[in-house]
């Protein structure tokens, strides 16, 4: 009995399946196409840049922790089904600091300012936020930002980036050049109490309804707005602006309105260099309050990464690539720190001392 042989096609057809099946697992492995950046990859990037601080946060590492709480006013809840939006007060746990990976550097410095948070709902779903007290991030990229990394790096001889390193990066990302130019002209708070701190990173709100809307938001401080003198940065004690908010919260709490802004459909979401107009619609979801701080050996932030990829229902990601390459970076940097010997933070060098 003779026997018959598939036709070409379904040759054909059998064999894609397994092929397609093998470039998806390429593609995904990062084993074709363009590189992934994965966390590790980032955070030797940071490392690179600021040098060796094991038992320290790679990114932010100079910080303390804070408590305190969110009252939501009950508007939210038009823009995201999260119970957080829901009116009533809510425990917050967070975290001060200021740019770079050296967890002692001075206070003198013109860099950005930093408030990291968690929020938590009745029903124990958790919001982390990170943010900073600039509207705009200096790149656009995961892989801009591991070049911004190394392009930095301190010359040991002068303590600044290399010249001609960084004036070869800055010709490739304009983006980066237009935020050091923002951050040398915008006044600098002299308090983390004083500071806005923006999402910088675009996310989605889904309402009741299912209905998307794509958001930044940002926390508005009550106390009055105060700058440092940048011709004497120099000699700002180095631990200035965290001593200054122990000081400051020790005569009272410290708040700031939470107010959400809604995008049109011409704003970028996904190039956190972007600032949106500022005549877009914002709403007043709630206030913060802050009512004690301390050093992270004694504080409950001390074991939170500030993963903004970790949202209640009803907040979703946006097409941000710099989102997922943050929740990796600070997980990564998680992973090294856990596993070396922590050491003393800034403010708990006395603590180390048995002051």
């Amino acid at each position: 009995m003779p026997v018959s042989r598939p036709r070409p096609s379904t040759v054909a057809a059998i064999l894609a399946a397994p092929a397609a099946l093998l470039i998806g697992f390429a593609l995904a492995g990062g084993w074709v196409g363009t590189p992934r950046l994965s966390g590790g990859g980032i955070a030797d990037a940071l490392e690179y840049n600021a040098g060796p601080h094991p038992g320290y946060r790679r990114a932010h590492a100079k910080g303390l922790c804070f408590t305190g709480r969110f009252d939501a006013n009950g508007a939210g809840t038009a823009l995201s089904r999260a119970r957080i939006f829901a009116k009533g007060s809510y425990s917050a746990t967070g975290r001060f600091s200021t740019g770079g990976g050296n967890p002692f550097a001075t206070d003198g410095r013109n860099v950005f300012h930093a408030m990291a948070l968690q929020i938590t709902a009745p029903d124990g779903e958790i919001w982390r936020l990170a943010m900073d007290h600039v509207p705009i991030f200096p790149v656009a990229t995961p892989q801009a930002f591991v070049e911004l990394q190394r392009a930095t790096k301190p010359d040991p001889a002068t303590g600044k980036p290399v010249p001609a390193i960084m004036k070869a990066y800055l010709a490739r990302h304009p983006e980066t050049k237009a935020y050091q130019d923002y951050i040398t002209a915008a006044p600098l708070p002299d308090s983390f109490a004083n500071g806005t701190y923006y999402s910088i990173n675009a996310f989605r709100f889904i309402d009741s309804a299912g209905a998307t809307r794509t958001v930044r938001w940002s926390f508005v401080p009550e106390a009055t707005f105060g700058a440092l003198d940048k011709t004497k940065l120099a000699r700002l004690p180095a631990d200035h602006l965290f001593d200054e908010l122990l000081h400051r919260l020790a005569r009272g709490s410290v708040r700031w309105r939470m107010r959400v802004t809604l995008a049109s459909p011409l704003d970028r979401t996904n190039d956190a260099t972007v600032q949106w107009p500022s005549d877009r619609r914002t709403i007043e979801v709630g206030v913060l309050n802050i009512d004690r701080a301390g050093p992270e050996e004694q504080g409950a932030c001390r074991d939170i990464t500030f993963d903004p990829t970790i949202l209640p229902r009803g907040i979703a990601l946006s097409d941000d690539p710099l989102l997922a390459a943050r929740s990796a970076a600070y997980a990564a940097s998680f992973r090294r720190r856990a596993a070396e010997a922590p050491g003393p933070s800034a403010i708990g060098k006395a603590l180390a001392r048995g002051e």
